[in-house]
């Protein structure tokens, strides 16, 4: 099967007179198959948004290729806009428009009915808001009529770009079940996130970006394996003496604080084991590795400007 996307050693600089010269995209390769959920993760500044962009066809790049369901997005193909939707960082709507005027716009724009546009009103659940103005909708209210008029059309692939950035957990977790019902219908959906656990929970695979360069691809899975981590196992002090600490540590690191003792080793079932039959299990905590480690790992702790 044809891949949805394939992008080979993506180039793009931009230059200004106070920043000089800034590559933004920098030999960026990698290959969405049809059908999957891939997330692209990365800090502030590290290409995604212009990867996207390039990938879109709303940039040229300086060189490289791009195949966007089997074609090149740029220059701007009419027919090759209407198999895709995208939601932008940042919704721009006609403010005094209601809901339901907002996305029937959009619908026009991509050949389809109002009763359409009902549909996915109801599908994002804002068939009660429908005569509300936009500019009176809630952060997550737009974030979700705005991924309404990308997916109106009926898309092939789905371009969502920190759909969930700024809102609440609750708000959250709705447009993950949103999101997920997007890529169950058989829609390839393509996720730019800062937040870890989202593209823990969503992707089939992920690709991490920083300084313009794919550092590693992977299912989140596959990415935590090799990270090879310990597994942090915390009790409650107290509970061992300083020498059983240091036994049941065997020779991997432990740290003894004021309140906790927390041993991070390879063998958590050694381990485990060994604190149930000594009775120290108060104040048991398990911590296995996430993709926030691995992401901390591959693009670093430093601060960013």
């Amino acid at each position: 099967m044809e891949a949805a996307i394939e992008v080979t050693d993506l180039q793009k600089t931009y230059r200004g007179r106070k920043t000089g010269e800034v590559r933004a995209v920098d030999g960026v390769s990698f290959r969405v198959e049809t059908g999957e959920f891939f997330g692209i993760l990365g800090p502030n500044g590290a290409g995604k948004t212009t990867t996207m962009e390039i990938v879109e066809g709303l940039r040229r790049p300086d060189s490289g290729q791009v195949r966007l369901l089997g074609r090149s997005p740029w220059p701007h193909s009419p027919e090759l806009s209407r198999r895709m939707g995208a939601q932008l960082q940042s919704s721009s709507f006609f403010e005094f428009l209601t809901a339901r005027e907002q996305i029937e716009t959009f619908a026009e724009l991509y050949g389809v009915g109002r009763r359409r546009a009902a549909e996915m009103l109801d599908k994002v659940g804002l068939s009660h808001k429908a005569s509300t103005r936009c500019l009176k909708l809630s952060g997550g209210q737009q974030q979700r009529l705005s991924i309404a008029c990308a997916i109106v059309g009926d898309p092939e692939l789905v371009f969502l770009d920190e759909p969930t950035a700024a809102l609440d957990p609750q708000a959250r977790r709705n447009l993950w079940d949103l999101m997920r019902s997007i890529n169950a219908e058989g829609r390839t959906v393509v996720l730019t996130t800062h937040y870890m656990e989202e593209a823990e929970a969503l992707c089939d695979r992920v690709a991490i970006m920083d300084a313009g360069k794919i550092l590693a691809v992977g299912s989140p899975a596959e990415l935590i394996s090799e990270l090879d981590a310990p597994t942090r196992i915390t009790v409650a002090v107290g509970q061992l003496s300083d020498e059983r600490v240091e036994e049941l540590a065997g020779g991997e690191t432990v740290s003894v604080g004021e309140e906790t003792v927390v041993f991070e080793t390879h063998e958590p079932r050694r381990l485990l084991a060994a604190l149930a039959a000594e009775g120290a299990m108060e104040g048991l905590a398990v911590r296995t590795a996430n993709l926030e480690d691995v992401f901390l790992h591959v693009t670093g702790r430093e601060w960013r400007a």
